[in-house]
């Protein structure tokens, strides 16, 4: 199993040339209520008004917290370059920004009321130690709420490309494939549950919800294709890929000229005693 150290590497090398993959591929996407799942994470955490953002990539869910008034904000990424993004961001000239890891925040003990983190927990390997330190710069009764990947709805074209990539990943040398990236048990209650328990955290609040990433092909394909698994992948290898997905999407583009598309997410929401 890949250590620790080797996943972050790869993470930094990917967000050096990817640094605002996540927003671009999963900003569009849209929950039964219209939101993105961006905005309900920011409704999770309505009533804070000290909020840490863990793996804040580009900056756009802070610049969503930033929209209610005199809320102090901070992020924290492994990325420079999607730093350097976040910081253009004129409603976060205010917040904190810091380049770091979550196993060792570079923050005061009960600092924050509040601590989100989208599509970034799931990453992170030494998991516990992640906990701990989100457990030390919350206040009591502080809320950490996370968005992480739940796969796909099944049928549509997200479960098409999800196979066509497995496909291609199978014959693939080590090299063109990514670390095993995070702790599998941040993708279930029970096992957050397990890991937030023992540092001092109420029971996980847990909930699915589908996401709509419908729209023509080349939208489609432009979230699809954010995936860390194609980072590795040489240029002719990704256009096959490509092709591919195109051919398997006519199948299933609508008389509009939308090709649904859907996955998963789970929002889990937990309160420190």
């Amino acid at each position: 199993m890949a250590t620790t150290a080797s996943q972050e590497a790869f993470l930094r090398t990917f967000h050096a040339e990817h640094p605002a993959v996540t927003a671009e591929a999963f900003s569009r996407g849209r929950a039964p209520d219209g939101r993105s799942s961006y905005e309900i994470l920011r409704d999770r955490v309505a009533g804070s008004r000290h909020v840490l953002d863990v793996g804040c990539g580009d900056g756009l869910l802070l610049e969503l917290l930033a929209q209610t008034n005199g809320r102090q904000l901070a992020g924290l990424d492994l990325s420079a370059e999607s730093l350097m993004l976040a910081r253009g961001r004129l409603p976060l000239s205010g917040a904190r920004l810091e380049q770091g890891r979550a196993q060792a925040l570079p923050f005061p003990d009960d600092t924050f009321d509040a601590c989100v983190s989208h599509m970034a927990l799931m990453l992170m390997g030494e998991i516990e130690q992640v906990a701990a330190e989100v457990s030390r710069v919350l206040s009591p009764g502080g809320v950490l709420a996370c968005v992480v990947g739940g796969g796909a709805v099944g049928g549509e074209a997200y479960d098409r490309f999800l196979g066509l990539l497995l496909s291609t990943l199978e014959g693939m040398p080590s090299s063109q494939r990514i670390p095993r990236l995070g702790d599998r048990r941040t993708r279930s209650r029970d096992g957050l549950d397990e890991i937030l328990g023992p540092v001092g955290f109420a029971e996980v609040e847990w909930e699915t919800v589908p996401i709509d990433l419908s729209g023509p092909v080349q939208q489609v394909w432009a979230s699809v294709s954010g995936l860390y698994d194609l980072g590795p992948l040489d240029q002719a290898t990704v256009e096959e890929l490509r092709k591919a997905f195109f051919a398997e999407a006519r199948e299933l583009t609508t008389s509009n000229g939308r090709v649904p598309c859907a996955f998963k997410v789970h929002v889990a929401t937990a309160r420190l005693r």
